[in-house]
């Protein structure tokens, strides 16, 4: 029996344990949406409700799977469309597969419909691989080594396969000049060692340091336990970069929580303070927020070795696995005689939690957001999956909300793209359906990406186990992540034309499309919303009603800060006077704990 193409591409597809493809059918890739019919749907081809959102599920699948997250789409405008979602792809190092159709041979170069140049327009986001098929002998080997390249560099790859070519009938490449052979699916993944120099090298330094701090990303995923023994030893504090908010549980008292702009005074005073630093699987890009150069002696661990030692002037770099480093490590490790490094750590999370707390509490008009992800906290399950998206909600998810047990959580780490948050809890609940989800979104996202997605939730909510997947939706009606920049680092006032959304009952729209839903309108409701939600089985969404003016503010504002926050406001900023008082309250309830 005959083969075509596409037959040839799904069966592939399965042998490297391909499970989902998130999509969106068009003409350009006719013979493969015809082969998924064939294969009865194996893999299931998921049809979100653009190309975007089928490329940022794919993203939200891999992050949270561990697995490569593969998208697919038609030729011209759908092929453009996933542009935004395989950036945040490379961006954050998560292995993503592009699928990709194109015009018919015999029409290319003639200016045909639907015909964009595709190894072009994916050059630079697709840097480690595009490639597009011309005869069905390149395959089996461009498709592998798009999956082993994704895999090993961590990055978006790319698989153009023209319409015709996807109906021809399948002929493998032969032994003979120019055709190229490939090995079955089927790769070990190995992790890199560190040598003994190295490791005893490290540990000299951290034996000398009497200050330690150690950063930790996403490269740490997995040496959660070996992180916090070198804690123990070396009597570290931990600072999260914001991709490894889920490595470390924020219940632990070294735990300084999020570092940076999004982040935590302790995180702040740690790296103020500290003498030697270690970073683990970080590529935490703002020198601003890690110690003065030449203030501390630094290692750094990370596995991929493109990305070590640009951030910080490290006086060790090891490219290595960080599970097997940070173990390896331990036994040269010296416990640090003076507690009092530590102990500083320790009471400066302690007071920095009854901050958030009251700050948490304070009345806002007419929700406080910060009470939002503080009461999330309180409930969490143990076991969930919190995506969040790019504005002023990512300050709240990255500082107010504390993570514990085996949560998992990401945002759009390095492209900060708005807009992931939904279809990254898409992506999760495929790679999970036995996990609640829940997705914190600004409504300037939910208005440019999230709102049409909820019929997707809707269209596979029986695919999934009867748990809750909760959408919450923080509605200020502003633009306000880029309203409080405007205010703090240009000193000029709220722009209504560019900033103010339309106004719109996030839960009305849920409900027409098959979501029970709540809208919180006060801060008695907001507890009384989680438990509802996170006790209801299924997708849900809350609209929750928020208050603009409580200021995201990082907890170390600068005098330059707080001048062009005045400028600001003298300047006429339409709502300065609830403004101004919401600031003095935030910022009076961290004196006041703190004094």
């Amino acid at each position: 029996m005959s083969t075509d193409v596409a037959d040839f591409i799904l069966d592939r597809l399965r042998q490297w344990n391909v499970t989902h493809i998130f999509g969106y059918p068009g003409d350009g890739i006719n013979g493969l949406i015809s082969a998924l019919g064939r294969a009865d749907n194996d893999p299931k081809f998921v049809q979100t409700r653009h190309e975007e959102m089928a490329a940022f599920a794919a993203v939200g699948y891999a992050k949270f799977s561990g697995e490569v997250g593969v998208c697919m789409a038609t030729s011209g405008p759908g092929a453009i469309h996933l542009i935004n979602g395989l950036y945040d792809a490379k961006l954050d190092h998560v292995p993503v597969v592009a699928i990709i159709g194109q015009t018919a041979r015999t029409a290319m170069g003639g200016s045909y419909q639907q015909e964009v140049d595709l190894q072009a327009l994916f050059g630079d986001v697709a840097s480690d691989y595009v490639v597009e098929v011309n005869a069905s002998a390149q395959l089996p080997a461009t498709l592998d080594r798009a999956i082993r390249t994704a895999r090993t560099r961590r990055a978006p790859t790319v698989v153009i396969v023209p319409s015709d070519l996807q109906e021809e009938e399948y002929e493998p490449p032969g032994h003979q000049f120019k055709h190229v052979p490939s090995s079955d699916p089927g790769d070990v993944v190995g992790v890199i060692t560190p040598s003994d120099a190295q490791v005893r090298l490290a540990a000299d330094i951290l034996n000398e340091g009497e200050r330690v701090a150690i950063l930790i990303g996403q490269g740490a995923r997995g040496a959660a336990a070996e992180v916090a023994e070198v804690a123990r030893l070396t009597g570290a504090g931990v600072a999260k970069a914001l991709l490894g908010k889920d490595v470390l549980a924020d219940d632990l008292p070294f735990v300084t929580g999020a570092i940076g702009l999004l982040g935590t005074r302790p995180s702040y005073e740690l790296m103020r303070d500290c003498d030697t630093l270690l970073i683990v699987g970080s590529n935490f890009p703002y020198t601003q927020f890690l110690p003065e150069f030449g203030q501390a002696r630094a290692v750094q661990v990370d596995n991929d070795g493109t990305s070590i030692g640009m951030r910080y002037p490290t006086e060790l770099n090891i490219v290595a696995d960080a599970k097997v480093t940070l173990a390896a490590l331990q036994p040269h490790l010296q416990p640090k005689s003076d507690s009092g490094w530590r102990d500083t750590i320790e009471s400066n999370v302690e007071n920095w939690w009854r901050t958030l707390e009251k700050q948490s509490m304070l009345a806002a008009q007419p929700v406080n957001p910060m009470r939002v992800a503080w009461e999330l906290s309180k409930r969490l399950p143990g076991n969930a999956i919190v995506t969040a998206d790019s504005g002023s909600s990512t300050t709240w998810y990255a500082r107010c909300l504390q993570f514990s047990g085996d949560v998992r959580g990401s945002v759009s780490g390095t492209l900060a793209t708005m807009g992931c948050a939904v279809p990254y809890a898409l992506g999760a609940k495929f790679a999970h359906p036995d996990r609640p989800v829940v997705a914190l979104v600004g409504d300037g996202a939910m208005q440019m990406n999230g709102l049409a997605e909820l019929l997707t939730i809707n269209r596979y909510r029986g695919e999934w186990d009867e748990l809750p997947f909760v959408i919450c939706v923080f509605g200020n009606g502003d633009l306000n992540q880029v309203t409080w920049e405007l205010r703090a680092m240009g000193g000029a006032p709220k722009f209504e034309e560019s900033q103010s959304l339309p106004a719109v009952s996030y839960a009305e729209v849920a409900r027409a499309m098959g979501l029970d839903a709540m809208t919180v309108e006060c801060e008695a409701d907001v507890a009384t919303a989680w438990d509802w939600a996170l006790s209801t089985p299924g997708p849900t969404l809350i609209d929750v009603r928020c208050d603009p003016e409580v200021p995201p503010i990082p907890p170390h504002v600068t005098f330059d800060e707080m001048l062009k926050m005045t400028q600001a406001v003298a300047k006429g900023d339409p709502n300065a006077r609830h403004l101004v008082y919401q600031t003095i309250k935030t910022k009076a309830a961290e004196l006041f704990t703190r004094s």
